[in-house]
């Protein structure tokens, strides 16, 4: 029997959608090409295979091929080598969510889109969950890390820069702290674990959890080295803790699929009240004990 012809409307939105079919096509079957672990390489391939044949039920309506965007491609591949399969999928994932494709609308013309529909939003999500990660499975320890040092250190940052106003000192000072922060946080993590009974995992989650209070320690001890003014450092301090929570809640948004701006808002007014009451501490203290440096 012959098929219908579809409107230009629909046909537009059709082809829209093979070039979203097809570059992730793309990107799974890269990704799964460069990756050892078995397991998800399988989930990687699967996935590669729906989207193939999604765009090749799309070909028969449009009856064109269609390119994959060449951009989409490398920008997705490389966020997923770097930040992790999970996060880089997810993220695609959100962006074809956001395309000008209405299946409500196709599925009017071309009946096989209500299950494709279903195919994107049950099928492949269930096996993006199938993906295993260190990066994931560890992300209590990252974020454990964070939070400590952000809270910790921008406090111990904030109390000292008042009390003894001198860039070098104050670093110096963070640094230590920092480091001591990292490797008490890591052997808590590593004890916590061992005495759950997590053996095998106890040495990644320390790691984990000690890398992370270091990443954040750099971030806030960074401008007490670079600027002059300890006032101003201690500015750019507190725009750097903003700056990374809003980088970790955004990927764990993403990532677990969790929601951004309350985890965000939390963190922000727990390091600027900690802070705050760390930089009032800071001023008694010079005041009390006549500090002057």
């Amino acid at each position: 029997m012959e098929r219908k012809p579809i409107s230009p409307e629909i046909r537009k939105q059709l082809i829209i959608a093979q070039r979203n079919e097809i570059t992730e096509y793309n990107i799974y079957k890269r990704l799964a090409s460069r990756i050892q672990n078995d397991h998800n390489r399988k989930v990687l391939n699967d996935i590669a295979d729906d989207e193939l044949q999604h765009y090749k039920i799309w070909q028969k309506y449009t009856a064109r091929e269609v390119n994959p965007s060449r951009w989409d491609i490398f920008k997705f591949y490389w966020i997923a080598r770097i930040f992790g399969i999970t996060f880089g999928i997810k993220l695609m994932e959100k962006g074809e969510e956001n395309a000008q494709i209405n299946y409500n609308q196709i599925a009017k013309e071309v009946p096989e889109a209500a299950g494709i529909s279903k195919d994107e939003n049950d099928h492949e999500k269930e096996l993006i969950k199938l993906i295993k990660e260190d990066k994931l499975e560890y992300i209590g320890s990252i974020v454990l890390g964070l939070n400590d040092a952000l809270v910790e250190i921008l406090g111990t940052l904030a109390g000292l820069t008042f009390a003894l106003q001198n860039t070098k000192i104050v670093a110096l000072a963070g640094i230590i702290a920092g480091i001591a922060g990292a490797l008490s946080m890591s052997s808590s993590e590593y004890l916590s674990n061992k005495s759950e009974g997590n053996e095998d995992g106890a040495i990644k989650s320390a790691i984990f959890t000690g890398l992370a209070y270091l990443v954040a320690v750099v971030f806030l001890v960074a401008p007490f080295l670079i600027f002059a003014s300890p006032f101003m450092a201690l500015l750019v301090a507190v725009a750097d803790s903003i700056f990374v929570v809003f980088v970790y809640s955004y990927y764990i948004s993403i990532a677990n699929d969790q929601p951004f701006r309350k985890r965000f808002f939390e963190m922000v007014i727990l390091s600027t009240v900690v802070g705050l009451i760390s930089f009032g501490l800071g001023y008694l203290v010079r005041v009390a004990f006549g500090i002057e440096v």
